[in-house]
């Protein structure tokens, strides 16, 4: 797997773009090189036509990511965590329009809690945790947890986690709605490559297009979505993959998508 730099890791295979936060002696906390790291991958993903589908994950067993750096925070690196395109670790408020899944293996907490939440699909080991505890460190869940979180999951559920800090389990974050499939440690990759590679088996485009009208669907209201749905359908009778849909079905083989 390519190194770029060392708090991160990228590779593609298979239009699956994988993402490694690298730095496991510090439970994979975001520090400025890191937020760095992380905005280039970014970046190179969203860029990137070969990669349709990403999966982020944390390196070593005990945690996906335990949110900013504290001591990198109390040196005067604060700013430098939150990128003025991607937010904060320079993910959670990118311009994304392709997928994310989120492969949590350990703790993610604080603003790795944030991070998970900006994902689209989440696959949780079942050792997995989930809080936002900034309450607990005299500050608050500023890169989307507030707001994200009681989108998520039931408000009063959100509340308590809010409030008090207390983190959650991942069978009760699975029941709650805040991730899709809680497998064993040693299955989690494969678990998140899996619904990656069914992803991938769509057209990517068509794709993109239902990713961004889903996020969309809770802040608009539904005489905007129709405009946009509108707008994206004739943007999608427009590519070549539109064709090979239903000629591909019509001969009954799989498509083969390119992508335009």
């Amino acid at each position: 797997m390519a190194e770029s730099p060392s708090t991160l890791l990228y590779e593609v295979s298979d239009h699956i773009a994988t993402l490694v936060i690298h730095r496991p002696e510090q439970r994979n906390a975001i520090d400025a090189p890191t937020a760095r790291a992380m905005r280039a991958a970014m970046d190179r993903f969203e860029a990137d036509d070969e990669a349709w589908v990403g999966i982020l994950t944390g390196a070593g067993r005990r945690a996906f990511c335990a949110g900013m750096d504290l001591k990198a925070f109390a040196a005067g690196q604060g700013p430098d965590l939150v990128d003025a395109r991607g937010g904060f670790a320079g993910v959670v408020s990118y311009p994304r329009t392709k997928p994310l899944i989120a492969a949590v293996n350990g703790a993610a907490m604080g603003g790795g809690c944030e991070i998970v939440l900006a994902c689209d699909l989440v696959v949780a080991a079942e050792d997995a945790i989930f809080g936002q505890p900034e309450v607990m460190r005299g500050i608050f869940a500023g890169a989307g947890g507030c707001f994200r979180l009681p989108r998520m999951i039931p408000r009063m559920r959100a509340m308590e986690m809010l409030l008090t800090g207390e983190p959650i389990d991942a069978r009760t974050a699975l029941e709650l709605g805040l991730v899709n499939r809680v497998v064993p440690e040693d299955e989690l990759m494969d678990a998140a490559r899996g619904l990656a590679r069914r992803i991938c088996q769509n057209a990517p485009l068509a794709v993109r297009e239902t990713l961004a009208l889903a996020r969309a669907a809770q802040d608009l209201p539904e005489e905007e979505l129709w405009s946009r749905s509108g707008r994206a359908w004739e943007r999608i009778n427009l590519t070549e993959d539109a064709k090979e849909g239903p000629l591909a079905f019509a001969q009954k083989r799989p498509p083969r998508w390119k992508a335009r």
